[in-house]
């Protein structure tokens, strides 16, 4: 089997997939070692017995609906190269703009940061890369995922302060952030999409929260205000829906300068506001 062929017999076999052409571009270049560049320069190279039935496997692995992340082992995000695996939520574009809101704020050279519920550890080590003298700390209630996002940080040699907290359980209460930021979980239990696509093989601890969607948004609303220096920043990624009802939230909780940011689809995808001064609270 040639490369050309094996991509072309994939295709066939993927052609209920949402984007075919990623998919098996991503599980060939896996299996080859080789970059995109590689499959465009010698489509006639011949597979190896021992890759072609890797190959094989990964594509019908891809059939059965598991997530390519999970079949090859990483995803990339923000231009890092990310371990992933079914702990946690395998990192997604629409996050990246939660990295961006917060490189856009305007914060201390040495800004204290928190990531809550870090999984892979992506928002972190990305906001980490572009900012090297922030202090960030991030975490997760799930001790797999603190280890996941420890190696990450150690391949990647991105240096975070990463432990296991639910929420901000195990933040040291002496301590007074900057900027905290989360994706937190915020999909309704009764949401029709958890039996469809990736998700299925995610961990739906890290995907549903309680009334309707907000429980964990709220709960780090109300906490966040005790870890915030004064005029710090809280940012939250959240559904589609859902700008709204965190504005309301942010407003009742005391919060200032509250704003909203689109997604590349120009989604509402993260809303934030930062803590009044403690004189005024």
């Amino acid at each position: 089997m040639t490369l050309q062929q094996a991509i072309t017999w994939g295709r066939q076999q993927l052609s209920q997939s949402e984007d075919v052409n990623a998919d098996v571009s991503a599980l060939i270049c896996h299996v080859l070692d080789k970059d995109k560049a590689y499959l465009l320069t010698w489509p006639e190279r011949q597979l190896t017995e021992e890759q072609q039935k890797l190959y094989q496997d990964c594509i019908v692995a891809r059939k059965q609906g598991r997530p390519v992340a999970h079949i090859i082992g990483c995803r990339e995000f923000w231009s890092l190269m990310l371990e992933v695996n079914d702990s946690t939520l395998i990192p997604r574009p629409d996050t990246e703009t939660l990295v961006e809101v917060a490189l856009g704020l305007e914060l201390p050279a040495n800004a204290k940061v928190l990531d809550l519920g870090t999984g892979t550890g992506a928002i972190a080590l990305a906001l980490k890369s572009e900012r090297p003298g922030w202090q960030i700390m991030a975490c997760d209630n799930n001790e797999q995922a603190v280890d996941l996002a420890r190696r990450n940080s150690q391949n990647l040699g991105l240096d975070v302060e990463i432990l296991c907290s639910s929420w901000f359980q195990s933040v040291p209460k002496s301590s007074k952030f900057d900027l905290i930021l989360s994706n937190p979980p915020y999909i309704d239990a009764a949401d029709p999409h958890l039996v469809t696509g990736d998700v299925r093989f995610e961990p739906h601890s890290a995907l549903i929260a309680e009334n309707k969607g907000l429980a964990d948004i709220e709960t780090i609303i109300k906490e966040a205000k005790d870890y915030l220096a004064d005029q710090g920043w809280l940012l939250l990624e959240q559904g589609w829906q859902q700008a709204d009802s965190v504005v309301e939230l942010l407003f009742k909780s005391g919060y200032k300068k509250v704003n909203r940011w689109q997604d590349y689809a120009r989604v509402e995808r993260v809303t934030g506001g930062t803590k009044v001064r403690a004189e005024r609270e």
